[in-house]
């Protein structure tokens, strides 16, 4: 479609070309008889044919029927017979108009020089009517070299001019050609700046809901791991609960029957005493349910935790679980520091080691009544825990798998596997070491290790299966 245009177009200005050339030849012919001073009708005819040629060739070309290429060439043609003729009638080599031969080589090296060879052929053309009118003329064989000499310079400078014209024209579709394909490679680098920008912003989205996805498996994990510690403290919870509530029971019974009785006076001091045992019955039944609900709860965990408060609230919520079996004492230090732990997770962490401690001591061969110790104490690196227990201790294969996420020791329904895994997991992020170890008069002892808050360190990566 382009190369039609533009074909179209070179025509239409070719055909214009001609049709001025045409007129300027018609008023060649005013001239011609203006300055002759006569109505000579051989070059009037001659110039006449060949402006009446130029328009048949400008019209023949706008019509399509000569490539728009070749009109320099069909020019040069007929501009060199017309003019042979012209000036042959008007006198040979001594015609006003045998200069006009020069100019026919550098008319068509101008107009015509796409063609190869055809600045060669209008230059040989011209040399051979110089040749031709000399010898017509009986020019003496001087002034025809001569002429030969002056008319082949203007030839070979025709020539180097039309072999210019296409070099520079070469060189220019070339340039342009190179413009081009620099255009398109600019095109298609911004294409590709787009798709990679797109492709980054498309990763970064996908990086972004992967980490999204990521955190909110992990929270939803360590909640259910949480529920199931309320799901293993649950079966304490009754007995637990009981207690309480039957000596809360007779006691109102008591109270009741006191106070409807008319045998006598009413003993106050016994009374108050009875009111007082009976309000802590109740106030262990409502730590024991405030203290469950707490820790089920879903909330944020806060940065920082009180390692004896923390081991107080443990020791209460593993209670219900740890009664029955035997007992829990605490050796801890007064006035420990803050850790950088948040307190529900480091409560999470102690239950559970509480209630490892129990499920060791309760898979003990032969059965035996348990004894936990718990230690707090401060260290040049934080603060010490240590959960020792008096079961059957850790066997190498158990030891060295112990916080692989899903390993567990315990019976189908028992357990998940994660809690140790998580409470590595904790514990590493914040800068703190949890490792498990043999005791030497028997049992196992957990070793927890928390930065302070005043000496935190930058937390090394962490996985589960560290």
């Amino acid at each position: 479609m382009v190369d039609s245009f533009g074909s179209q177009t070179l025509a239409q200005v070719k055909r214009k070309n001609f049709f001025a050339c045409a007129a300027l030849l018609a008023l060649g012919v005013v001239g011609h008889c203006g300055v002759s001073g006569s109505l000579d009708p051989t070059p009037l005819l001659a110039l006449l044919g060949w402006s009446s040629t130029f328009v048949l060739l400008g019209a023949a070309i706008g019509a399509g029927w000569i490539p728009a290429e070749w009109s320099g060439v069909c020019s040069g043609l007929v501009s060199l017979v017309a003019a042979t003729l012209l000036i042959y009638v008007t006198g040979g080599p001594a015609s006003p108009y045998f200069p006009m031969l020069s100019a026919l080589p550098l008319v068509v090296a101008t107009f015509a020089s796409e063609v190869r060879g055809s600045t060669v052929l209008t230059s040989l053309g011209m040399m051979g009517v110089v040749l031709l009118l000399d010898m017509l003329a009986d020019m003496p064989l001087r002034q025809m070299l001569l002429h030969m000499s002056s008319f082949g310079l203007i030839s070979g400078v025709a020539i180097y001019l039309a072999g210019a014209y296409r070099r520079t024209r070469s060189a220019e579709k070339a340039a342009q050609q190179e413009r081009w394909v620099a255009q398109q490679e600019r095109w298609v680098a911004q294409q590709e700046r787009w798709v990679a920008q797109q492709e980054r912003l498309a990763a970064l989205e996908r990086l972004a809901e992967s980490e999204r996805r990521r955190v909110r498996a992990e929270r939803e994990r360590a909640e259910v791991e949480r529920l199931v510690l309320v799901g293993q403290l649950a079966a304490g919870v009754a007995h637990e609960v009981n207690n309480p509530l039957a000596f809360v029971k007779s006691n109102l019974h008591y109270l009741e029957q006191e106070l409807l009785s008319e045998d006598g006076p009413v003993d106050r001091a016994e009374l108050r005493d009875v009111l007082e045992e009976t309000k802590q019955g109740v106030l262990r039944i409502q730590q024991i349910v405030a203290d469950l609900r707490r820790f089920s709860r879903e909330g944020e965990t806060g940065e920082e935790g009180l390692p004896e408060d923390a081991l107080h609230e443990a020791k209460r919520l593993a209670s219900v679980r740890l009664r029955s079996l035997g007992e829990v004492s605490t050796d801890v230090t007064p006035g420990l520091p803050s850790v950088r732990l948040g307190q529900r997770q480091l409560v999470q962490v102690l239950v559970n080691l509480l209630l490892n401690a129990a499920d060791a001591v309760e898979m003990a061969v032969p059965a035996r009544r348990a004894h936990i110790l718990v230690r707090a104490k401060r260290v040049e690196s934080g603060v010490r825990l240590e959960v020792e227990d008096n079961g059957p201790g850790l066997s190498p294969e158990v030891q060295s798998r112990l916080f692989e996420p899903f390993f567990t020791t315990k019976p189908p329904g028992k357990g998940t596997g994660l809690g140790l895994a998580l409470c590595r997991e904790y514990v590493s992020r914040v800068g703190g070491t949890l490792h498990a170890e043999n005791r030497c008069e028997g049992g196992a002892r957990f070793v927890l290790v928390l930065p302070t808050v005043a000496e935190r360190t930058s937390a090394p990566p962490c996985s589960l299966a560290s």
